[in-house]
């Protein structure tokens, strides 16, 4: 098996570290398109050639210009985009250095090997990498399917030998009787030792039948044997893994691995069946009492027949999920009167079955109580013909301008027991096969995941919640009225799930600190966390999760906006501490030295907010807490965050403004950890008129955040020090007596009263 399709059958923890190993500068799109190409390239021999080096990178742009015409062909112009912008960022980068991008390749596939070593060493030691363990079940499959190809080869060798075998017996068996009546040229004892090398050959011939007949029986039981396994489990966990991924999980596992088994399969299948017809063929030609080609032969046909027809009933899927391409993130919500692509694939791949199957899309087809439901018409072309792909070969079907129009019931329209977001709905689609050769019709059919069917894109964040929790909770693709009665779930299951929502828009999820701080917020601080506590549904997003009465999801919803659009590379970069509460917070800082900060999420904003805290320490050492207030989309539209870090002033009457943020949790200089993001200065262009540079233009502008504090609030160790400079400075301070201080006083006075007296002779002078 390609190591590629390896890799994504591994656990979310290692696909994880995948995908740390690539970014911007080498995209995973380009490995998950030539993940053969590249797998069958020595890099390690290119990246010591620079002549090599040049013509593998002009070959991997020739690769990428071919998927560019795969995508052309399947007018897929997003994808087609995407190719473009990767070619050019592949040219700017490495146009002139081709061996960085052959070291970049041969780097990653050597990481990749490692994890999947380690992957699988992690199964066979701790029996924990349930994943590992996947990927040997699939090579052992691998094997079965291999060791069935054989059987069928050897099969149509043995009956290749029987027919060679019967064409001579019937031969020598029809020389032999034309000398007996012509009995010229033979003796007796001739004629009786050709009828004994006769005999002995059709024993040899009988016995060959049987064999044959035999290991036809065997082969079809070790194809039922694997075909169980490929539609009762194979298929069901891929529908599983393509349900993790919808919600935001690991990437599903390359459903071309899927198609070849099922198209060896029925390859197999087709061959046993001329299999039968040769036999019999050869049948026709001599036969004998007790026959076990003539008493097998109809059985044999009967189960090959219903063998392969189960094969191909089970053979259309949906290979993408229905999804609105103006929210790729979030499949399986459909916007009324917003175009939706769907995409199937008919897993056998044989020439014979190409243009031959037409499938038509239907809208709730199963539902038979539609009472208080809304119903839906589509519109668009909801009929497809399956063609092979250019691309990778599959037979494939994408319907990409489906619609969905709500009917209009006349009067008030019966109230449904179920909210619009809690509504969920079947796309189904059908078709029918037509078997020429046995003159059978074999009905089709597929069913997507069900979506939830929204007319306002407000509803987005509801619907999306109702499509995490089904998805989480259940695999049964037909219980439409899951929300009548919602299960709770676990939170080592919702855990999981809040971090894929991160992870699947970012490079980071939710760490375990992240996780417990909401561990807390859904269970209570009583709880302890516990991985089998349960939530409710309501709890989750419908009753307010704070006093200022908003559900947890759509606060969870804001922050995802927020990073999205205003703190993608901070939270990337592990800037962000996040979800961490008040006390938690304080209980971080309080050794910290002045200055220090942290960056959180506020928890009473539901559009999304972050704030930032940082320590001080009054007269008495003892840490005193400031929180600014958060910032919105709004205030972070206009300036960055680390611009507001970098030009963040406290002023307070009579004070100097000054920036009391210096290091970001837990001791890094801020301008280590923003400086990359803080804007390049820019160059004044030399202006053209010397004489009139007064009159040239405005004054430049900076916008910047100010906090205003009452004097009294100010401390005197407002100003930080650095984390050494602080420690030395504990170190050496010593408690003074009442005196000591008296001494001290006096000292600094008769030193004033020198000072003074100096300058007054001065400015006499």
């Amino acid at each position: 098996m390609a190591q590629w399709c390896q890799l994504q059958m591994l656990d979310s923890k290692y696909l994880e570290q995948v995908d740390q190993l690539y970014d911007d500068s080498f995209p995973m799109d380009i490995r998950q398109y030539l993940s053969k190409w590249i797998e069958s390239i020595d890099w390690d021999t290119v990246a010591d050639q620079d002549s090599l080096a040049t013509i593998r990178f002009h070959d991997l742009l020739a690769q990428l210009d071919d998927q560019h015409s795969r995508f052309t062909l399947e007018n897929n112009f997003l994808l087609q985009h995407n190719i473009r912008k990767i070619k050019r960022n592949l040219q700017d980068r490495f146009q002139e250095d081709p061996v960085t991008m052959a070291m970049i390749i041969s780097r990653n596939l050597k990481e990749e090997l490692k994890i999947l070593t380690f992957a699988k060493s992690a199964a066979e030691q701790d029996g924990e990498g349930m994943v590992s363990a996947m990927v040997v079940e699939k090579q052992k499959l691998d094997s079965k399917v291999k060791d069935l190809k054989e059987q069928v080869q050897v099969v149509d060798q043995n009956i290749k030998k029987l027919e060679d075998l019967q064409d001579e017996y019937e031969f020598k068996f029809n020389t032999l009787k034309n000398r007996e009546n012509e009995m010229n040229n033979i003796t007796q004892k001739d004629l009786e030792r050709e009828k004994m090398l006769i005999s002995k050959m059709c024993i040899d011939l009988k016995t060959q039948r049987l064999d044959v007949v035999s290991q036809l029986s065997n082969l079809l039981k070790n194809t039922e044997a694997l075909l169980t396994e490929l539609i009762y489990e194979e298929l069901p966990e891929w529908k599983q893994r393509q349900q993790i991924a919808c919600i935001g999980g690991p990437p599903n596992a390359c459903v071309d691995q899927l198609q070849n088994w099922f198209t060896a399969v029925a390859e197999s299948l087709q061959q046993v069946r001329q299999h039968l017809k040769k036999l019999e063929q050869l049948e026709q030609n001599f036969t004998y009492d007790s026959d076990p080609i003539t008493q097998q032969k109809a059985p044999l046909e009967a189960r090959a027949l219903d063998l392969l027809k189960n094969l191909l009933s089970n053979s259309l899927v949906v290979e993408r999920q229905p999804c609105m391409p103006t929210h790729p993130q979030r499949p399986l919500v459909l916007k009324t009167g917003v175009q939706f692509t769907v995409k199937l694939r008919f897993l056998v791949k044989l020439q014979e079955f190409n243009y031959q199957l037409k499938v038509k899309a239907l809208f709730d087809k199963d539902v038979t109580e539609k009472k208080g439901l809304r119903k839906f018409n589509i519109l668009g072309t909801n009929t497809k013909v399956m063609n092979m792909e250019e691309s990778n070969g599959s037979l494939a079907a994408e319907f990409r301008h489906l619609q969905l129009k709500e009917q209009k019931v006349s009067g008030n329209r019966n109230e449904g027991l179920l909210i619009v977001t809690e509504e969920l709905h079947s796309l189904s689609f059908e078709s029918e096969l037509h078997l020429n050769q046995s003159g059978l019709n074999i009905k089709l059919e597929a069913i997507s995941l069900p979506v939830v069917v929204i007319s306002n894109v407000c509803q987005l964040p509801s619907a999306w919640a109702s499509i995490l929790w089904y998805n989480m909770l259940t695999n049964e693709p037909k219980n439409l009225k899951f929300f009548l009665s919602p299960p709770a779930a676990k939170w080592s299951q919702l855990a999981e799930v809040l971090s894929w929502q991160f992870s699947s828009v970012t490079k980071r999820g939710l760490s375990q600190e992240q996780l417990n701080m909401l561990a807390d917020k859904l269970l209570g601080p009583k709880a302890q966390r516990n991985p089998e506590g349960q939530i409710p549904w309501t709890k989750f997003c419908k009753q307010s999760a704070n006093e200022k009465m908003f559900p947890f999801w759509l606060w969870i919803e804001g922050i995802l906006d927020l990073i999205k659009r205003h703190l993608l590379c901070l939270w990337n970069d592990g800037s962000i501490m996040g979800f961490i509460s008040k006390e938690r917070e304080k209980g971080l800082l309080s050794d910290k030295c002045p200055g220090t900060f942290l960056l959180r999420f506020s928890e009473s904003s539901r559009e999304g907010a972050i704030t930032f805290t940082w320590i001080e320490h009054d007269v008495h050492n003892n840490p005193v807490y400031h929180s600014v207030e958060p910032y919105t989309k709004k205030e972070l539209s206009a300036v960055s965050l680390p611009d507001i870090i970098r030009t963040y002033k406290v002023m307070a009457a009579d004070n100097i403004p000054e920036n009391p943020l210096r290091f970001l949790y837990p001791d890094v200089p801020k301008d280590k950890v923003f400086g990359k993001y803080y804007p390049k200065p820019v160059e004044a262009p030399e202006p053209m008129d010397v004489e009139n540079m007064e009159n040239r233009g405005y004054m430049k502008t900076e916008l910047i955040s100010v906090s205003e504090v009452h004097p009294s609030k100010m401390q005197d160790k407002m100003m930080p020090m650095s984390p050494d400079d602080f420690k030395v400075l504990e170190h050496c301070s010593m408690p003074l007596s009442p005196a000591d201080i008296d001494e001290m006083t006096i000292e600094l006075l008769s030193d004033l009263g020198q000072f003074g007296a100096q300058m007054s002779y001065t400015s006499q002078n």
